[in-house]
């Protein structure tokens, strides 16, 4: 890895700006001066990953696990050591458990296809929380449908939480599997996903965590969490698009039937015999992979590592608790949750009497990138009696400088054409 280390107390204001050099975006026209602070949906990529990223592509470029030649067998192992990299991130038992997926949706629907079909049947129940992202929702929704099971909705409390104990009453005979996130996209709450865990273990019940907004804020251990399952994003934790993670107890994923078919997945198939397929890993990764995406991940999470999670975890919570504080002293700004208690990098709020997308177009103005709106999860949105948020999540480079460019930003809002024209419409 190289780029910027952080060690030791976490510089407020200028370390952030040199870790920001580690990342080519921001000396680029469109990135230069834009405080970029959408981090929840993707990240900015360092130029270690796109190095790692390149350098697959011009010295190893070829099809994994199916070629004789030298070259064929870098590949797969340049893919397997992406793996082994991954394993020792989450602190995996088997590089086996991990799976490669094009990303968090990809992974539960995944489950949803194999772990759902095998448990869930008419009259069971699935409980998921009731803040959780559409891709962590609708696979399990329609899975209900198709089943004929009651998908539950575990409440959240007036602070956008879930009680360990909520959850835990919930359990009971007729509930087979759990869906939950390990923190919310919308408000950085970061449930008790541990506790929860073993909640539903002493009920038989297997648990799937969605961990999208969790990997890049912090070191997540899937072992001492005792996971079922766990999902994430490359690109929302500093790598390429089009590449996750499925991370399966190799016991558990042994039970599993394959989600899709075809190259590289069995060990003999005949017009007439049973197919009998492959077990870990490449009975779920039919198909040519995303090598280059899965070599890139890699390179992410190794240079997360070299900055450091005490001062990435640290630098969270300096920004987190100057945004609560200078939003919080405008007039009409609401920060909506109590972001500061746990900090994970976001913070949401809204502003009396303005739509949600009019202050976006504020910020925009303002060369600050934010995402406005009900960030797919209009469930939980409902629940809490708003349109939409705005929504500030912060990344390795962002500073303190770019929280107060907001509440400037934000003290000159106006009702624009949304507020005057479409105050209840949302779409995002």
């Amino acid at each position: 890895m190289t780029g910027t280390t952080w060690q030791g107390d976490v510089d407020r204001r200028t370390l952030p700006t040199t870790v920001r050099d580690d990342f080519p975006f921001f000396g680029s026209p469109e990135g230069t001066g834009l405080a970029y602070l959408d981090n929840a949906a993707t990240t900015q990529k360092p130029a270690a990953v796109l190095a790692a990223v390149t350098d697959y592509y011009t010295t190893a470029n070829s099809n994994v696990g199916r070629g004789y030649y030298r070259l064929s067998q870098t590949s797969t192992e340049r893919f397997e050591a992406a793996r082994e990299t991954v394993r020792r991130a989450i602190d995996a038992e088997h590089p086996d458990e991990v799976l490669f997926t094009s990303g968090t949706t990809h992974a539960v629907n995944l489950l949803a296809a194999t772990l759902g079909r095998r448990l869930v049947g008419p009259g069971d129940r699935m409980l998921v929380t009731g803040m959780e992202h559409n891709s962590n929702l609708l696979p399990w929704r329609r899975l209900a449908e198709q089943t004929g099971a009651e998908l539950v909705a575990v409440p959240v409390d007036a602070d956008g939480r879930v009680s360990a104990d909520v959850f835990a009453a919930a359990l009971g005979p007729r509930v087979r599997l759990a869906a939950i996130a390990h923190v919310s996209n919308v408000l950085g709450t970061v449930n008790p996903v541990r506790e929860m865990i073993a909640q539903a273990h002493r009920h038989g019940v297997p648990v799937v965590v969605d961990g999208a907004q969790a990997v890049p804020h912090r070191q997540v251990d899937v072992r001492a969490l005792d996971a079922d399952f766990y999902c994430f994003s490359g690109h929302k934790v500093y790598g390429p698009m089009g590449v996750g993670v499925l991370y399966g107890r190799r016991d558990l994923l042994a039970e599993l039937p394959p989600y899709q078919v075809g190259g590289g997945t069995v060990k003999g198939v005949s017009l007439t015999e049973p197919v009998r397929y492959l077990t870990g890993p490449p009975r779920f990764e039919a198909g040519t992979p995303d090598v280059a995406g899965a070599v890139g991940l890699a390179a992410a999470l190794s240079y997360l590592d070299g900055l450091g999670w005490a001062g990435i975890r640290e630098h969270d919570r300096t920004l987190v608790r100057h945004a609560v504080r200078v939003l919080g002293a405008l007039d009409g700004v609401r920060v909506v949750g109590d972001p500061a208690r746990d900090p994970a990098g976001i913070v949401s709020f809204v502003v009396e009497g303005i739509h949600p997308y009019d202050v976006g177009g504020q910020l925009d103005r303002h060369r600050i990138a934010a995402r406005c709106g009900v960030h797919c999860a209009s469930v939980f949105l409902d629940d809490l009696g708003l349109l939409g948020t705005v929504r500030l999540s912060f990344g390795v480079y962002n500073t303190l400088d770019d929280v107060d460019r907001v509440a400037e930003a934000v003290a000159g809002v106006r009702p624009g054409f949304w507020t005057t024209e479409h105050p209840t419409t949302r779409f995002l």
